[in-house]
């Protein structure tokens, strides 16, 4: 009877399946089902996927670091290596790019995946399961929006005028009516300010934003818009009380070369970082974003020799007899050009330059006759993949040492010559944060604070045993720096913090930024195109900057996708 009974109830259970068609509603292999999103460990992966996007994903265009659009296009360097490697960006140092290029597409493509992310995190969050803590959802919330509002503050300052996308819109049939015409700066200011609003102070991660990098970004938005006191009200409170996610107060480190090393990763000078890590499986989880930027062909590095410092970078370490930076902009000159070794082949005699020079120089530019962090002393042109190309310089800011490597904090990558390494990538570090307030201070506050932040970053820099030494253990060039003794007027002040800028944040991504929102763009970049192009006739010899250039161009495949009636070009690239 019982087998009866257990024959029957198959039958049933046959039956009833094969009068409903949902039995044949299968997932895909590998996909997800909503309801598994919207729990809290599915939303927690949908925030940490929108972090993911900071890194770039492989897209050199998008990575965080803006070596190429804030550093080459603010001739901090030039590209470098071969000229037919990575040719993409020769006509970006020379200002002769045009909407087809594809690297701005892939830098316009790698902004906006990051604002997918962020806006499909918060559709989810929007529906979260009952079981997941409203205050879970709200602090995620927050993190999303602070990510969103970096991925379109990237595009705003590249692009200006790009289509705005939030969460409530309808994009099931795509997003071709979407115009470009919202001004994008309430809407970043927005996301941020409900990003201070809600994020705690510390986290038990410490890559994740807190209150205080959102309220620093948003200090930062606002003096790109030049809202001094708004950003003034904010810098005050993030240097008296703001700390990191770990509960650190914000500080300088002790020695300007100690940033640059693994081991202070999310130091008290991190404020806002792309976390990066190695020996994950995955080269994505490193800081795969200045893997070119190396060596080309030996230790250290393997590839690819980009990323040369400029002549015009180099010379601005000059300095006075007072250790003071050349403001009047004579360190061009032939008196004061610092000396190199271009055209001068390794296995010939070279001697040094002797003048005064700040010793940030020798931490941020490797050059030859000079200790390269642990890896002995630059030998020139031989480290060098084209001296003629892009100049005797070589990058040193994340760049590992030699005891880095060994203790196995760099991974084979990409194409199995580069390298990879656990090097956090800064966004914003406290340096940065004390310079904007200075700049701030000048406009709508007080000259003497601004001298105040100016003195502590160049008193942080002239910390005698932090020099980059010699095999004999001495200086291995004439450093000088001092302090200013007062800033005597608004134009002087302008003029040494902007400096400053440029010496402290040199080779980080900033200063093509910095030109633009302080209107010296044309004037700068074109000097420096001048002076630079006289030693690198092939590879700068053609650059012209104008006014045009501080956008670079909607990409004609978006236009071309949608109608110039929906997405309109920028100014002089139709």
């Amino acid at each position: 009877m019982r087998k009866i009974k257990l024959a029957i109830l198959s039958v049933l259970l046959l039956g009833s399946y094969a009068c409903k068609e949902s039995f044949l509603e299968v997932l895909p292999t590998g996909s997800l089902a909503k309801n598994q999103l919207t729990t809290l460990a599915g939303l927690e992966g949908a925030v940490l996927a929108t972090y993911a996007q900071l890194s770039g994903l492989s897209n050199y265009a998008a990575g965080p670091s803006n070596w190429v659009w804030g550093s080459i296009r603010g001739g901090d360097a030039n590209k470098g290596t071969d000229p037919g490697d990575f040719s993409d960006i020769n006509p970006i140092q020379t200002f002769a790019y045009t909407p087809t290029l594809t690297f701005i597409a892939d830098a316009y493509r790698g902004h906006f995946d990051g604002v997918s992310r962020a806006n499909n995190a918060l559709i989810l969050l929007s529906e979260a399961q009952p079981d997941v803590k409203p205050e879970d959802i709200a602090r995620m919330t927050a993190e999303v929006r602070f990510l969103r509002a970096h991925y379109y503050f990237q595009l705003k300052r590249n692009f200006n005028m790009v289509p705005y996308v939030d969460e409530t819109n309808d994009v099931t049939n795509g997003i071709e009516l979407v115009p470009n015409n919202v001004d994008l700066w309430p809407k970043i200011e927005a996301d941020l300010q409900a990003a201070v609003d809600v994020l705690p102070e510390t986290f038990g991660s410490a890559g994740r934003v807190n209150k205080w990098a959102a309220m620093s970004y948003l200090a930062k938005v606002y003096m790109f818009q030049n809202k001094f006191s708004e950003a003034k009200a904010l810098f005050d409170q993030i240097i008296a009380n703001g700390v990191t996610t770990s509960g650190v107060k914000y500080a300088l480190l002790p020695t300007y070369s100690s940033i640059y090393r693994v081991a202070n990763d999310n130091s008290s000078e991190s404020i806002f970082a792309v976390q990066a890590t190695v020996g994950s499986g995955d080269g994505n989880n490193a800081n795969s974003d200045l893997q070119l930027n190396f060596i080309q062909g030996s230790d250290p590095g393997t590839c690819c020799g980009f990323f040369q410092p400029s002549f015009t970078f180099v010379n601005s370490f000059r300095t006075d007899a007072n250790g003071l930076p050349l403001l009047d902009e004579s360190y061009n000159s032939d008196a004061n050009a610092v000396k190199n070794d271009m055209g001068i082949e390794s296995s010939t005699e070279f001697t040094l330059d002797t003048g005064n020079l700040d010793p940030r120089l020798d931490h941020t530019v490797g050059r030859r006759g000079i200790p390269f962090m642990d890896w002995g002393v630059h030998r020139g042109q031989s480290m060098i993949r084209n001296q003629p190309n892009g100049g005797p310089y070589s990058p040193k800011k994340y760049l590992f040492t030699k005891a880095e490597k060994e203790s196995g904090l760099t991974e084979t990558g990409g194409w199995g010559h580069q390298t990879y390494n656990a090097y956090n990538v800064t966004i914003i570090r406290y340096a940065d944060v004390l310079l904007m307030a200075a700049e701030a201070e000048i406009e709508v506050g007080s000259l003497a604070k601004a001298l105040e932040y100016t003195n502590m970053i160049r008193s942080r820099a002239s910390v005698a045993s932090d020099y980059v030494m010699d095999e004999d253990g001495n200086p291995a060039a004439n450093y000088n720096i001092g302090l200013y003794d007062s800033f005597p007027d608004k134009d002087f002040a302008r003029k040494a913090v902007r400096f400053e800028r440029k010496l402290e944040l040199g080779m980080e991504g900033y200063r093509f930024y910095d030109l633009v929102r302080w209107g010296t763009d044309v004037d700068e970049i074109s000097r420096y195109l001048a002076y630079d192009s006289q030693f690198l006739p092939g590879a700068l010899g053609e650059g012209k900057y104008e006014a045009r250039h501080a956008l670079l161009p909607i990409p004609q495949g978006q236009i071309d996708l949608v109608g110039s009636d929906i997405l309109v070009q920028n100014p002089d690239f139709n």
